[in-house]
């Protein structure tokens, strides 16, 4: 004897009408005694009706049903198995932020960021190079590559207040990355009260988050934590050494504050460093979380 539990959509029955089988178009559970049958007859006629656990004695499954109907809209099956090809496409492209992105990237570039930067985890990395070498370009290739690899979701880029703008249109014009700046109004009009919150991608201007002591309250909500954070013009965030005594800025405070926050730290710089190791350390980061 049938239960109502084996009755599944396209299951053909008998004991439902007289002298007639009727296919199944859909079950509806309430509560765990009943089900409603909505059922097609012979003659395409739709209709339902509602079974209780003592009219499984009536009925009979003539042909099972499936649990599947397999008449989903195959465009739509096409383009989720298409995304999902991409999304393990770096298993299979070891450059594959190269081939997705408006760059065309110099041997250095990819140097820097598949041989010395990706293998890092998490990264610690001070990226010094020269003027024009293109280290928008290789944070870019990073960022891509981490959330192919699905290790970044949460980005935050410190930047000069001159150059916000200008990391803004690299960004999305050739990785189609669409960062947000940082404003007060934006901070203003944060429904949840935190903007950082609700923003996953973001630029910030330097000297905004190193003298606004509200936002920094932000940046260190127990949530507000980020997968990579990169800092252009890093030599800003570096303090200083007089007779002997280092003087601390807002800025190296800013820097040691964010590589607490994030599980990949970059420091970027163009700057050569006249006075050697010491002002490499001198930077806004500790000696323990520079590599």
């Amino acid at each position: 004897m049938p239960r109502l539990e084996d009755i599944l959509p396209n299951a053909s029955l008998r004991g439902i009408l007289p002298d007639a089988l009727v296919t199944v178009v859909s079950v509806q559970w309430y509560g765990s005694d009943a089900i409603e049958l909505t059922y097609k007859s012979p003659d395409g006629k739709v209709d339902n009706e509602l079974l209780y656990h003592h009219d499984e004695s009536r009925i009979e499954i003539v042909e099972e049903g499936r649990p599947w109907s397999f008449d989903g809209d195959g465009a739509d099956f096409r383009l989720v198995s298409e995304a999902h090809r991409i999304r393990l496409a770096h298993l299979f492209d070891p450059v594959l932020a190269v081939h997705t992105s408006l760059v065309e990237p110099l041997p250095h570039q990819i140097i820097a960021v598949y041989e010395y930067m990706l293998p890092r985890q998490p990264l610690r990395f001070l990226l010094a190079d020269d003027p024009g070498a293109g280290k928008t370009i290789m944070a870019g290739l990073l960022m891509k590559e981490l959330i192919a690899r699905g290790d970044l979701q949460r980005c935050l880029v410190v930047c000069p207040g001159s150059l916000a703008e200008q990391w803004q249109d690299e960004l999305y014009r050739r990785f189609q990355l669409p960062f947000d700046i940082l404003t007060n109004d934006k901070l203003e009009a944060a429904r949840t009260g935190n903007w950082f919150l609700e923003t996953n991608l973001v630029i910030a201007r330097l000297d905004k988050l190193a003298r606004d002591e509200d936002v920094q309250a932000k940046l260190k909500a127990p949530d507000c934590r980020w997968d990579l954070v990169v800092c252009d013009e890093a030599h800003k965030m570096s303090a200083s050494r007089f007779g002997g005594e280092i003087k601390y800025t807002k800025r190296y405070h800013l820097g040691q504050l964010l590589s607490t926050l994030t599980r990949h730290f970059l420091l970027m710089t163009a700057t050569p460093f006249g006075a050697g190791q010491d002002e490499i350390h001198l930077l806004a980061v500790t000696r323990s979380t520079l590599a």
